[in-house]
């Protein structure tokens, strides 16, 4: 071969390919037995896809007369897919932590919400923002999750609750997507609480006879590409009757229904998720066996948010009982004011730890299984041939470090690769 290549990884301890038949999604079977090649290398084409993965000496061979842009020597290091964030919040203006206070003095989420806090105290600071604001911070947290190893990342808007703020979120989110390398899947969330002064059902009717046209008219104009919907059904916010209303309008215009669901209280979201054909629910703390049930049989992606729980003190997802049933599982940070954490790292360890999932399974549904909820694992999730060269190279012989020393990902994490050119370059990285 004399064709030039974008990036060569050679002489790898371990490569994690996670699956290696083209599959969309792992289940509790395949999560728990990774494809792993010691000794390996990847070779990443001139249009960032993968061209070829496989042991060292073959692919020595088989390039021998290929000429790279760059070539990285991963002598006894390890490299695994692009983690992918299925769930996150990264557009707002004003921090909340004096409530992280309150919940640490026994508030729950709902007596903050009450309060005047939560959601509504960051809307009220994302709509003074001004769109330059939002879209620096956006495009700083952004950074932030990809030297955490993050390639791909799901984004909502939601703190507007009107016309004019989602529009603006949504165009930031639109602008990082054209200007930063990290792969970004849209989400519209104008229905993420009930504006104040306001019923759920005039709240529905906003989205549905103002918001959601509005959208349309951006998205065929291509002013704006968004990719998902997505509803916080729970009690006292959007019950089942409007949440049906909006994620069935949004699938109409063309979105992939990704929603909240029993997070807080048993709502039978998930039943209904899986009857609209959800491509995933959040959250469902509170979801019930014939919702896990419903969702095993629709091949709707459960993601998991091991931090939300954590910080409000909830009851953790029910990971063991989701997997044994034949739920696609995935993870999320849910990174919003209410549960900063950029990295899902962190994210899987908490998996491992509070939800019982074995490194593997965190893995999987870090990555191909994340990358299904957000109907992206045709491209993302997995190295596999003709899939973006989206990769970390880990200083470490062990892939599994990258789970079991907590908080360390920052000394792990050699580059951050996406389609096939270094966004990371971390020199800093330190043998423990």
């Amino acid at each position: 071969m004399s064709s030039n290549h974008r990036l060569l990884v050679k002489n790898a301890q371990q490569v994690v390919l996670i699956c290696n038949n083209g599959e969309k999604f792992l289940t509790k079977l395949g999560m728990q037995d990774l494809c792993v090649i010691e000794n390996g290398s990847v070779v990443i084409g001139s249009d960032g896809r993968i061209e070829a993965v496989g042991p060292a000496e073959v692919l020595s061979a088989q390039y021998s007369r290929a000429s790279f842009d760059h070539v990285i020597d991963a002598t006894g290091m390890c490299v695994v897919p692009g983690l992918v964030d299925a769930h996150t919040h990264p557009v707002w203006a004003g921090d909340r932590v004096h409530e992280f206070a309150m919940k640490l003095a026994g508030a729950s989420y709902m007596d903050v919400h009450r309060a005047g806090g939560g959601i509504h105290f960051t809307v009220e600071r994302t709509r003074a923002a001004a769109p330059p604001q939002l879209l620096a911070s956006l495009c700083g947290r952004l950074a932030r999750m990809q030297r955490a190893g993050t390639t791909l990342v799901e984004c909502k808007s939601g703190y507007g609750l009107e016309l004019q703020t989602e529009l603006k979120m949504l165009e930031a989110i639109e602008e990082a997507r054209r200007t930063l390398p990290i792969n970004i899947s849209s989400t519209y969330c104008g229905a993420h609480a009930v504006p104040r002064g306001k019923t759920a059902a005039e709240a529905t009717e906003d989205v549905l006879r103002v918001q959601l046209p509005t959208l349309k008219e951006r998205m065929s104009a291509g002013a704006l590409r968004v990719d998902n919907i997505d509803v916080f059904c729970e009690r006292g916010v959007f019950d089942l009757g409007c949440t049906r209303a909006i994620l069935q309008a949004g699938q109409d215009m063309g979105l992939h229904i990704n929603f909240h669901g029993d997070e807080l209280h048993p709502m039978n979201a998930a039943q209904l998720g899986a009857e609209l054909g959800a491509s995933a629910i959040s959250h469902l703390e509170e979801v019930t066996d014939e919702g896990i049930a419903a969702m095993a049989t629709a091949r709707t992606a459960a993601v998991l948010l091991p931090t939300t729980a954590y910080i409000l003190r909830l009851p953790q997802p029910r990971a063991r009982d989701m997997l044994e049933a034949g739920v696609i599982v995935a993870l999320g940070s849910d990174f919003n004011p209410n549960a900063y954490c950029c990295s899902m790292p962190i994210v899987m360890h908490l998996a491992c730890v509070n939800m019982k999932m074995s490194m593997p399974e965190a893995l999987a549904a870090a990555t191909i299984n994340a990358a299904y909820a957000l109907r992206r694992s045709d491209t993302h999730g997995s190295l596999e041939v003709n899939k973006h060269g989206d990769l970390l190279v880990l200083d470490t012989p062990r892939w599994e470090h990258l789970i079991y020393q907590l908080g360390g990902h920052q000394e792990l994490i050699r580059y951050v690769v996406i389609k096939g050119l270094v966004v990371v370059d971390n020199n800093k990285t330190m043998q423990l």
